[in-house]
């Protein structure tokens, strides 16, 4: 389904953005905000004196015990090292914090309400400190001002459309601006580290062949992909002599991945299909499914294991690359509506490595490799926060307004911080078969 700009720039929200500047570059002009775009971020909300008060005894006190330096409007800076954080609008920063928690620390960015010399480094400073940002007496209270994720973002056959319809079906040009030619929006497996740009492509390419290794892929493999991006793995397995169905539920995607699939000479081996998961028929050798899990949400995390496995023909092997979080993080914050869910990633949520054993173990799967490569996502991001920086004028000229603007590069530099302070990761995983089931003929 095509969008227009206005729903691109209201209903786009899915983990990094500017590129850092001068100190004195920071008194930047704040973004006009167009309220029947984006009417919490014109407005902002309606906090009590009292509690924005307390908010900003809480998070001063909180800042200045972390490596940065902080300047709330003219009053001087403090803090002796660490990025600078500088607050043009206080009284609007700490009543949106107080008010919406990290939701209004993300939709005061957006505003232009606060701005840093190095984005990523001030927001890898504060995931660093996550846990000890708000005093203990308040996280034991969280279910109490915590808000709850809306039942419309409810993974259903129907939700699952939308939720995936607001982020993956934006524009397939605004992807293409900082994505690399793959045109693949995953973490890359890198050969070494740092890298530069050139080093992307190959890098993609090496995360989808040692997937496609796991899994088994060769010549006459039937290959399920969940999940297919703009086509980039679909096409490397039909290279390798497999015939591939692959399933997506947007429409853009599977538009131009469909292209490309053709341009290629592999349409008669690759199908790609506009088709939830669940609704998926047929068994394979083989299944793929590359940072999908994410957006299955956690009510649904049996029905999206328990069909891996009925999909799954005897002998054969899942490869799967997810984004984890610690186990007891997800535990806490498993309910809760947050800035990414609310203008990125409705519907999502990252689970840990333990949920996903309890979940495949329950499914009749066994988890027999797993392995970790946040830093390569750091990078990944890195290097996609760049490229978007740099051609902001082109993401302008595509429709989307400052706002938007704002709002990707913090969503951009935000999962980045997440890498780079080791509270995401990313795993590359294998499961095969527990035992043989009654399905195959035998046994549990």
């Amino acid at each position: 389904m095509k969008t227009s700009v206005s729903d691109r720039t209201a209903s786009s929200a899915a983990a990094a953005p500017a590129a850092a500047a001068p100190a004195a570059a920071l008194a930047t002009a704040r973004p006009r905000v167009d309220a029947a775009r984006w009417p919490d971020v014109a407005h902002g909300p309606r906090g009590s004196a009292t509690r924005t008060a307390v908010t900003r005894l809480i998070v001063q006190r909180a800042l200045a015990a972390l490596p940065l330096r902080t300047a709330l409007g003219d009053a001087p800076v403090t803090g002796d090292e660490g990025p600078l954080v500088r607050v043009h609008d206080p009284e609007a920063f700490f009543r949106r914090i107080g008010t919406d928690g990290l939701i209004g620390f993300g939709e005061s960015y957006m505003a232009g309400e606060w701005e840093a010399d190095d984005l990523v480094g001030a927001l890898t400073v504060l995931a660093s400190h996550l846990t000890s940002l708000v005093p203990r007496p308040l996280q034991r209270l969280r279910g109490a001002w915590a808000r709850r994720r809306p039942s419309g973002q409810r993974n259903t056959l129907e939700g699952a459309r939308q939720n995936i319809h607001r982020h993956y079906d934006l524009s397939n040009d605004l992807f293409a601006l900082f994505l690399d030619p793959t045109m693949t929006y995953s973490s890359a497996v890198f050969r070494k580290r740092p890298v530069v740009w050139s080093d992307l492509t190959d890098a993609q390419h090496r995360k989808i062949d040692r997937l496609l290794d796991l899994a088994g892929v060769g010549d006459g493999t039937r290959l399920l992909e969940i999940g297919t991006g703009w086509g980039e793995l679909a096409l490397r397995a039909a290279a390798r002599g497999a015939r591939v169905v692959s399933v997506t539920l947007s429409q853009e995607q599977r538009d131009l991945a469909t292209s490309r699939i053709a341009q290629a000479g592999h349409a008669d081996r690759v199908s790609v299909e506009l088709c939830d998961y669940r609704q998926v028929t047929g068994r394979y050798d083989a299944v793929v499914s590359v940072e999908m899990i994410e957006a299955v949400g956690a009510d649904y995390w049996p029905v999206y294991f328990d069909t891996l496995e009925r999909l799954l023909l005897p002998g054969g092997r899942i490869a799967l690359q997810a984004i984890t979080m610690p186990h007891a993080r997800m535990l806490a914050t498993r309910t809760t509506y947050t800035w990414i869910h609310k203008y990125i990633f409705p519907g999502g949520l990252i689970p840990s490595v333990e949920a996903i054993e309890q979940h495949t173990a329950a499914a009749g799967l066994r988890m027999r490799e797993n392995d970790g490569y946040g830093g390569h996502y750091a990078e990944t991001l890195r290097l996609w926060r760049e490229r978007f920086t740099q051609r902001s004028a082109e993401v302008d000229a595509l429709g989307f307004d400052p706002v938007f603007r704002r709002m990707w590069e913090f969503y951009l530099a935000y999962s980045e911080a997440g890498f780079r302070a080791g509270y995401l990761d990313v795993r590359q995983l294998l499961l095969t078969r527990a035992t043989t089931t009654a399905r195959d003929g035998g046994l549990r």
